[in-house]
């Protein structure tokens, strides 16, 4: 597709308003928690990944509020250029959107917010970078700030659904009763409609247009934007075009451990520059590292993370599928569905009320392997994810054995099967339609 036409599209008005419109009247997961946030800190920062709609969040959450992007260069002068006369003028009530690109905003907001410990929501801050952002944040503004990630859309948002019931489950402990709350699920969407979402992500903008051509040309558009602009910006000595040969070498490794020395041989770059290339990935949000589960006493536990493209249509867009048909045709279809369920489950709980919980993945070096181990105040579940809709004996040993070993209540299979039911001894079959 030419310069030309990319642009005429990505540019098309009429197309711009109906997508503004449309998200003015979608509601994210994440807004019952940030008001809440907002409600205990000053401050509250909404960190992911460039085109997730934070700004379009904060704007719905605090319409009120005035707004700075400090992309935009007048606004950047004058939040920078004097910002005691900033904040005299704008002592509270403001939106300050990239918030990365003024480091030192932290360490003035430390100052402010001191001032005042007891004025709480005040103000409200969007990041797309996490590699300083988190340090900077935890050095001047530890307990004196609210962060939350927001992702991109997660099904039920695209199809303006609500929270399924199933994370119900993470607000109490889970024991033998919850598989009886389980087995009462009502599945959610459509098979049809869950199967999109695999194959066309969450980006809100292309996913909300409908339009295959836009689709395309936006995701082009958005992965040569995050690499010449964002990337370079944050490392400018970084060799770019190893750097793309890298994000879309990553793209067919989604879901799986990554050899860092066999991807470097691959891009005849050192170990070591892979493993930035990694750092770089996770934090702008565009690749999310889930490490192993290590407590277990076996030995042979394989303690290397695996990590998948948190977008599943980004994913897929870089391996160039862009069908459907294409995606169930994919070699690595099995792998790239347990890191789109996986993503489900992360921002689903995302979006709820619990805190200090974690998630790990877990394998052996003889290859039992479970896909997703979420564990917190709630106790431990361990999550095995296929894409087929029949469950064999054989596929669901580690699992079995794992809920054994470790006297959990239950572990779940989460599939593409139409109804909740009970395959083995607690273990619980649910159908991805349900979470």
């Amino acid at each position: 597709m030419s310069v030309l036409s990319l642009t005429a599209i990505i540019l098309d008005m009429s197309k711009y308003r109906a997508y503004k419109t449309n998200m003015s009247d979608l509601r994210r997961n994440l807004e019952v928690k940030i008001n809440a946030l907002l409600g205990y800190f000053p401050v509250v920062i909404i960190l992911g990944v460039r085109q997730c709609g934070k700004t379009t969040l904060a704007r719905i959450l605090r319409p009120d509020w005035r707004y700075f992007d400090l992309e935009r260069s007048r606004d950047y002068e004058f939040v920078t250029r004097d910002f005691e006369f900033f904040i005299k003028e704008h002592p509270h009530s403001i939106i300050i959107d990239e918030a990365q690109r003024y480091p030192v905003l932290f360490q003035e907001l430390r100052s402010v917010v001191d001032r005042d410990r007891k004025h709480k929501n005040r103000f409200l801050l969007t990041g797309s970078s996490s590699l300083d952002l988190i340090r900077k944040v935890s050095e001047s503004l530890a307990g004196r700030v609210g962060l939350v990630e927001l992702g991109t859309f997660k099904a039920n948002e695209t199809y303006e659904l609500g929270v399924p019931d199933f994370y119900d489950i993470f607000r109490r402990d889970l024991n033998h009763a919850t598989v009886d709350f389980l087995k009462d699920l009502k599945i959610s969407m459509s098979h049809d409609q869950l199967m999109q979402a695999f194959l066309r992500g969450g980006y809100p903008e292309p996913v909300l247009e409908k339009d295959d051509r836009f689709y395309n040309a936006w995701m082009d558009n958005y992965v040569q934007t995050y690499i010449q602009r964002d990337v370079r910006a944050l490392f400018p000595r970084l060799d770019l075009v190893k750097y793309q040969r890298f994000i879309s070498m990553l793209s067919g490794l989604t879901g799986t451990i990554v050899n860092r020395s066999q991807v470097g041989r691959s891009l005849d770059v050192s170990e070591k520059a892979i493993r930035d290339y990694l750092q770089i990935a996770e934090g702008s949000y565009f690749w999310r590292n889930i490490p192993s589960y290590e407590k277990s006493a076996s030995k042979s536990v394989v303690r290397m993370p695996k990590g998948s493209i948190r977008d599943s249509g980004l994913s897929n867009y870089l391996q160039g599928i862009t069908r459907r048909e294409q995606l169930l045709r994919y070699a690595n279809v099995g792998a790239a569905f347990e890191a789109f369920v996986s993503e489900e489950v992360i921002k689903g709980i995302q979006a709820t009320e619990i805190i200090n919980w974690k998630y790990y993945h877990y394998r052996t070096r003889n290859g039992a392997e479970i896909d997703l181990i979420v564990e917190g105040s709630f106790g431990t579940l361990p999550v095995e994810i296929k894409l087929g809709s029949m469950i064999k004996q054989r596929q669901i040993q580690a699992l079995k054995r794992f809920v054994y070993e470790n006297n959990l209540p239950l572990g779940i299979v989460i599939n593409n099967s139409d109804h909740v039911q009970l395959v083995a001894d607690r273990i619980l079959q649910l159908p991805a339609t349900c979470i």
